[in-house]
């Protein structure tokens, strides 16, 4: 057979088969259906768990056997993705209104995971029962075959509550996300049925009815002002603080800070993190009046204290709180979901509005069933009420009738052929007999205890109830009031039955301004071992173990807690280090690499020496090169704001080996790689700006360098070891500043 080859674009098949992922991701497993709030995977769980008859007055069943049930049937994309759904649906401090009752370990608000599915049990919660999934066997939505087409599944829950607002909703999609906040079930509810018998009103009038996201963590939204935006445009950001108070210790004059709710965006590790956070705080000594931290949380709530000293300021520590730790965070809204089979963003309005209309439509779907219902009842019982009138001529007909089939003829058409009657009166009152073929099914399965007195009227009274319920449907589909006023009493009966008093405040706070106190400096001493790695301790520290301290390290340095230091590197260049930015601790702590504290590059430059720019800044520095250059510079010129400086100018090939204060009263000594040694005094040296190349201080021979340099001045060695002979460095001849120096011979 022939095979037809059809030539296209390679980046129009990719563009086409990536969008028809994308949509795949975004519509059927990521983002939430406005109409019943819910993603697939939740739909299908909940679903799944109303036909195994899990409900919420019966036993609780094992998750595993929830999970793998609803992948074998609807959602075939791995049981950790249902089981994580399932688990989030039973978290009270995730969901405004948990639409699943957990039974065992489903976590915990501090970040603990759930237990194994097997260890777990759930049924469904009464709410989700009664306003999610009350009216699936009334037909009121469409099904859906599964992905193997062995199942049906609903397209959408007949959600009865909006939920999509009431339990929010997160989600990543392809190129997009949505991040709705859960609110309040009764303000909700209540600007539904504002919005049912007023359909002008706009988005603004609808915020007095929902102020703002209720977050089951409670806390304080303190941008009310920007809500109406937000609601409008359906995207922005909600600043939420944690609710703090301050308690008086008893029996002492101390105090302390209980946090008591958290900001929503906290739940989970961010607890852990906010704790660490507040420990380094207290470490850094900008919280040096928290004297500990512990965190008392437990089932009743969160509870977490921070004691403090004596005579510690509780406002400064709770701005200190709010702006240096996520007790103060953002929660960004993107109120995207499925509308219409595709994704849009949407306003309060919208979605209000889309939940309107979606009940309006479950109801005259359930109505238009009730009142066929009420029909078909209706006919058979007329023509029960009939069949009791002519009962005897009925049982004639019965009896004269060969089979089945020929006295149910008789009944709906009147035809008598083949009938024995007992007159010819029979005969002919049969013949006007016009029962509909569900009336005369009924007759024929009528059983005789019904024609007692008593059946006799509970017929009657039960068509006359089918008669005030017909009529009740008939205005209900008939008339858009009678409608909204169903919709609305069932609003109000959820509302009564499972509405709870806001969690969180809305309010409008001002931005916390944290004027950070100085720290009183205090004396420390920097440590760096071999290894770069450097940190601070209190000088009493030190010297309690001064002799290990000035072993095990390369560099000890005295300075004050709020010094700066300079770090000089054989680049040329001068780091700025501050003092405060060095972790300061115990004498045994790790310390952190140099590198990570200030702008010097172990991997690219070696560093000479490190100064206090405090004792520096009134002295004069000596710089010498490995080409023999030197120069006497002003400390001062290294006070600068700049996080690094060139100290030196250095020509190519060149490297500066020395960096020395310039107090030695016997002057210095050069010696090179070749054995020549120049002694000079420091009156030699020229004062030059930091950004200069210096002069000769020795001259050198080709392929010669400046190898060692000593500086002759009280308590410095006056010896060294040259060519293997001793050389007393003091007793060599001064000579010019710029001259080829001495030679040492073996």
């Amino acid at each position: 057979m022939a095979s037809e080859l059809i030539q296209t674009e390679y980046a129009e098949i990719m563009q086409k088969s990536y969008i028809d992922y994308a949509m795949s991701v975004i519509v059927a497993r990521a983002l939430p259906d406005v109409r019943d709030g819910l993603k697939p995977v939740q739909r299908r769980t909940l679903y799944d768990m109303y036909e195994l008859g899990i409900r919420w007055d019966r036993p609780y069943r094992k998750s595993a056997r929830i999970v793998g049930d609803t992948m074998g049937k609807y959602h075939p994309h791995g049981d950790s993705s249902i089981y994580g759904s399932l688990v989030v649906m039973a978290q009270d401090f995730k969901m405004g209104q948990p639409l699943v009752d957990g039974h065992g370990n489903f976590g915990s608000i501090e970040g603990d995971g759930a237990a194994a599915m097997r260890y777990t049990e759930a049924r469904l919660s009464r709410l989700t029962q009664e306003a999610f999934l009350a009216d699936l066997d009334k037909e009121v939505v469409d099904f859906v075959p599964n992905f193997d087409e062995t199942e049906k599944e609903p397209a959408v829950l007949p959600a009865r509550i909006p939920n999509l607002l009431v339990n929010g909703s997160e989600g990543i999609a392809v190129g997009m996300t949505t991040s709705i906040p859960p609110h309040n079930l009764g303000e909700v509810i209540d600007a539904v049925i504002a919005l049912i018998r007023d359909s002008s009103l706009t988005n603004e009038e609808l915020m007095q009815y929902v102020k703002g996201p209720d977050f089951p963590t409670g806390g304080i939204v303190v941008n009310a002002s920007e809500l109406a935006q937000i609601y409008s445009t359906g995207t922005g950001k909600i600043r939420i603080r944690g609710r703090v108070e301050v308690e008086k210790v008893p029996r002492s004059d101390r105090k302390r800070i209980v946090i008591t709710q958290i900001p929503y965006t906290m739940i989970g590790a961010g607890i852990g993190k906010f704790l660490n956070d507040v420990a380094a705080l207290a470490d850094s000594r900008l919280g040096s009046d928290i004297a500990d931290i512990s965190n008392q949380s437990s089932k009743e709530g969160i509870r977490i204290v921070l004691e403090l000293r004596k005579g510690a300021d509780e406002e400064y520590i709770k701005k200190l709180l709010y702006k240096k730790t996520r007790l103060e965070d953002t929660f960004s809204v993107n109120m995207l979901a499925v509308s219409n089979s595709r994704p849009e963003t949407l306003s309060l309005h919208d979605i209000l509005e889309a939940h309107i209309e979606f009940q309006f439509e479950l109801a005259t779907k359930k109505y238009r069933n009730l009142l066929d219902s009420e029909l078909s009842k209706k006919e058979i019982q007329e023509g029960l009420i009939r069949a009791v009138d002519v009962i005897d001529l009925i049982i004639e007909i019965l009896r004269g009738s060969k089979d089945r089939a020929m006295a149910r003829n008789c009944l709906v058409t009147g035809n008598t052929e083949g009938i024995r009657f007992k007159t010819k009166k029979s005969q002919a009152d049969a013949k006007k007999l016009r029962f509909t073929e569900a009336q005369a099914t009924a007759i024929l399965e009528m059983r005789l205890y019904k024609l007692i007195g008593l059946e006799i009227d509970a017929l009657m009274a039960e068509y006359q109830d089918t008669l005030k319920k017909i009529d009740l449907y008939t205005d209900i589909l008939n008339h858009y009031s009678s409608m909204a006023d169903v919709i609305v009493r069932q609003l109000e009966e959820f509302r009564d039955r499972y509405a709870s008093e806001r969690r969180t405040k809305i309010s409008d706070e001002e931005e916390i301004v944290l004027e950070e106190r100085k720290a009183e400096a205090y004396p420390c001493v920097l440590l760096m071992d071999r290894f770069g790695y450097a940190r601070t301790v209190d000088e009493a520290v030190y010297e309690k173990n001064k002799d290990a301290a000035d072993e095990e390290n390369r560099l000890v340095i005295h300075c004050m807690s709020d010094s700066r230091l300079c770090v000089f590197t054989d680049t040329g260049k001068a780091h700025i280090l501050k003092a405060e930015k060095i972790p300061h601790g115990k004498f045994r702590d790790k310390g952190t690499p140099i590198d990570n504290l200030c702008n010097y590059d172990s991997a690219a430059e070696t560093f000479l020496a490190v100064m206090n720019l405090e004792e520096i800044r009134t002295q004069r520095l000596v710089f010498l090169t490995a080409h023999g250059y030197i120069k006497m510079v002003e400390g001062s010129e290294f006070d600068v704001s700049k996080l690094t400086v060139a100290s030196t100018k250095l020509e190519e090939g060149d490297r500066l080996i020395c960096v020395h204060p310039a107090h030695f009263q016997a002057g210095c000594v050069m010696i090179t790689k070749n054995s020549m040694a120049l002694r000079i005094m420091v009156d030699e040296i020229p004062l030059q700006k930091k950004n200069a190349r210096g002069v000769y201080g020795i001259r050198l021979s080709k392929d010669d360098e400046v190898d060692q340099v000593f500086f002759l001045e009280e308590g410095a060695p006056t010896e060294t070891e040259v060519n293997g002979r001793t050389v007393a460095l003091n007793r060599l001849r001064i000579a010019s500043r710029g001259t080829k120096g001495t030679k040492i011979r073996k």
